[in-house]
């Protein structure tokens, strides 16, 4: 009898023990890469529902102009990541139209210098993303891309994650159009072309694998996610540098913007192809130190290395050629900033005619 009861005592501990261990491993399973910026960004759900009805409000010519079919879905997307005040209609013109379940984003890596990160592509551990509406899943597609990928190619780090602010900036507008999209955090630091291509490769090679193990279509099931501000221009609160080449009058403006037309309608509009992604590094590193700007995009690493994979996946998956549509073109000066102050959000720079962003956003079908 004694023997029985303590055979019973000794399985109701094993029980608890193992129900304890085991609620303590689902928690610690979950991990949520919290917000940075509060400020430039909406990140309660009130906000970002009172930011799109505003945009749709203020901006809706710009808004027509896209004319984009609602039912239609990008395979890839090259977006802003600037404060809504400033960047403002070019976030849902373009990230209406990202249909998939699960995004694969390539953000900057503005902190990589800081870190001492180069010539790899960055993924980070957390489970989740803050999201406006529920916390966003981090897609387990990841961990099979790390698996079917040289792990030279790649590394694991939350440190660089934490600090990033591009990738998290869509995120709340992707969300809003897409309540359960789930995604993977790619980001992209410095890097030559060379390197770039080898990278491209693998990581193509890997997603177009998790792509036929589930049975993904492009496009409909998963996407890509290409982020990058276009030009920082002007010579003052630049951490002391000039970086406005043309001058900061009202005739440099409008050369510096007539520049980054250029750039865009050159190598991001219209049919997608090796030579015009190397055009667009060509223009925007410097020729004998890839670490540098030749001009001012901070996507300059991010937007090739993203359209590489694009292009690689093409060749991987099949589907018709990739052509970039052009999406708008805006600046922090050209237009009355969205008024958020009474969201609890604001601005985090300043614009003027002598510091001021441009805007770019392209969609592929």
């Amino acid at each position: 009898m004694i023997r029985k009861l303590f055979a019973i005592s000794f399985a109701v501990t094993c029980i608890f023990y193992i129900g304890c261990n085991s609620q303590k491993s689902k928690h610690t399973l979950v991990s949520v890469r919290s917000m940075k910026d509060t400020v430039g960004f909406a990140h309660l759900d009130w906000q970002v529902d009172s930011v799109v009805k505003r945009i749709n409000r203020t901006y809706s010519e710009e808004i027509t102009k896209v004319n984009t079919p609602s039912d239609m879905a990008w395979r890839v997307a090259i977006c802003p990541h600037d404060d809504y005040t400033y960047a403002s209609w070019q976030y849902p013109a373009l990230l209406k139209n990202l249909k998939a379940k699960t995004v694969i984003i390539f953000g900057v890596a503005h902190k990589a210098r800081q870190l001492n990160v180069a010539d790899q592509i960055v993924f980070d551990t957390y489970s989740h993303w803050h999201g406006p509406y529920k916390n966003i899943k981090v897609s387990s597609i990841r961990e099979e891309l790390m698996a079917n990928m040289p792990k030279e190619l790649y590394q694991v780090n939350d440190s660089l994650q934490k600090i990033e602010h591009s990738v998290e900036s869509m995120l709340p507008l992707v969300q809003h159009y897409n309540r359960d999209v789930e995604i993977i955090s790619i980001l992209v630091p410095f890097m030559d072309s060379e390197r770039m291509s080898e990278i491209s490769k693998s990581l193509a090679a890997a997603i177009a694998q998790s792509m036929k193990t589930h049975n993904l279509e492009w496009g409909k099931d998963i996407a890509l996610l290409i982020t990058t501000d276009a030009v920082h221009y002007g010579d003052e609160d630049w951490s002391g540098k000039n970086m406005a080449p043309f001058g900061v009058d009202s005739i440099g403006y409008k050369r510096a913007v007539a520049h980054e037309h250029g750039i865009i309608d050159s190598c991001l509009v219209g049919d997608l192809g090796l030579e015009r992604i190397q055009l667009f590094i060509n223009n925007t590193v410097q020729p004998n130190n890839y670490q540098e700007y030749k001009w001012t995009w901070c996507g300059r690493y991010s937007v090739p290395l993203g359209l590489m994979t694009a292009l690689d996946l093409q060749g991987e998956v099949g589907g018709d050629p990739l052509k970039g549509e052009y999406i708008g073109y805006s600046t922090s000066i050209d237009h009355k900033p969205l008024p958020v102050d009474d969201l609890r959000m604001g601005k985090t720079a300043i614009a003027t005619i002598r510091h001021w962003v441009g805007y770019a956003s392209v969609g592929y079908r």
